[in-house]
């Protein structure tokens, strides 16, 4: 019998968003993934305390603005994005899975109020540390496909 569920938020341009649990059954902890694409602004000569930075950024983010009376105080941030590729002009993908511990386990995975919370952590997260992030843009997609291209063609 499968346990597991997962759910999409629609809320940013750039970025996937999902949140998930792997025992639906009896809820202790939700998901929440973030996936984007990279793109650096500038180079720098430490990638690594960039990438170290924006995590324990995230991390500060959600401890501002986690509800206690939905989500325990602690909680697991893996941000992974390779720091060996970064430079200019090339996307890197981006994952941020955040783990939370729920404070009451006898919760239900489709609960509006979880679903809320979790828009506003993300909504948090993408003001706080990638809308106007000093050293990267972000982007839904690797390549620029779903730009339209107008192609003028001259008529005879």
């Amino acid at each position: 019998m499968k346990r597991g569920k997962t759910a999409k938020l629609k809320e940013h341009g750039n970025a996937k968003v999902m949140y998930g649990t792997v025992d639906s059954i009896e809820l202790k902890s939700i998901y929440l993934n973030i996936q984007t694409w990279v793109k650096p602004k500038k180079e720098t000569d430490n990638w690594k305390r960039v990438v170290l930075n924006l995590s324990r950024a995230v991390k500060h983010s959600v401890l501002d603005i986690v509800n206690q009376q939905i989500f325990e105080n602690k909680f697991i941030v893996d941000l992974d994005l390779r720091h060996s590729g970064l430079e200019l002009n090339k996307k890197s993908f981006l994952n941020l899975e955040i783990t939370f511990f729920m404070s009451y386990p006898e919760g239900d995975f489709k609960d509006q109020n979880i679903r809320k919370h979790l828009k506003e952590i993300t909504n948090h997260i993408f003001d706080e540390n990638f809308i106007n992030n000093e050293y990267f843009t972000f982007h839904l997609t690797k390549s620029n496909k779903n730009k339209k291209v107008l192609i003028q063609t001259d008529d005879y």
